[in-house]
């Protein structure tokens, strides 16, 4: 296995121990970070949550560089993304931080974009490949979703909500690349009726 698709696995290894740290029982120490109090396992999850979207960022870099690009890769990095957010957008719904229809627009986005890269394969043989409006939905979303565990540190001294301005252009780029993700795609649905 090469080097971007070790990274890749670790991605995915790494979303049980961020489901870990927000799971244990609320018995963590709060943190004052910038004024703002910050329990300390959110402060964790944050850092394990940077690290396995760091990876994201190098595994694309190094697979592109050093012409490493894999159809496992193709395929298991956008849907370690997929799973790294979902679970941190659930976590955050539960914690009463994002709305869950906001949640819900992302989940079902992935889970549909999924499905679409499945019917690709089986049709075409080929993966589909991640287009620019889904790296910047993938972007956003990742710092999105890290300000928001920190509750916007260090831009809350600033009175600025980064995190759930974050979370909008998140949204808005989630159903903007659904939609052209199955728009530039149509034509799998039309071979196969």
């Amino acid at each position: 296995m090469n080097l971007p698709n070790q990274l890749t696995v670790f991605r995915i290894i790494l979303i049980p121990v961020f489901i870990l740290v927000l799971s244990v029982p609320h018995t963590w120490q709060m943190l004052s970070v910038a004024g703002v109090m910050l329990p300390v396992n959110w402060l964790i999850a944050a850092i394990v949550f940077a690290v396995a979207s760091l990876t994201d960022f190098l595994d694309g870099q190094i697979a592109r560089r050093q012409h490493l690009v894999t159809n496992f890769g193709k395929f298991a990095d956008p849907l370690a993304d997929k799973l790294l957010v979902m679970t941190a957008l659930i976590f955050l719904t539960g914690f009463q931080v994002v709305p869950a229809w906001m949640t819900a627009v992302i989940v079902i986005r992935e889970l549909a974009i999924t499905g679409l890269r499945t019917l690709i394969v089986e049709n075409n043989g080929q993966v589909l490949a991640a287009q620019m409006p889904g790296k910047i939905k993938t972007f956003s979303q990742m710092f999105a979703i890290f300000f928001l565990y920190l509750k916007d540190v260090p831009f809350v001294a600033m009175g600025l909500p980064i995190g759930e301005i974050l979370l909008w252009l998140a949204v808005i780029f989630t159903i903007y690349s659904g939609i052209d993700y199955f728009w530039q795609n149509r034509s799998v649905f039309s071979d196969g009726l």
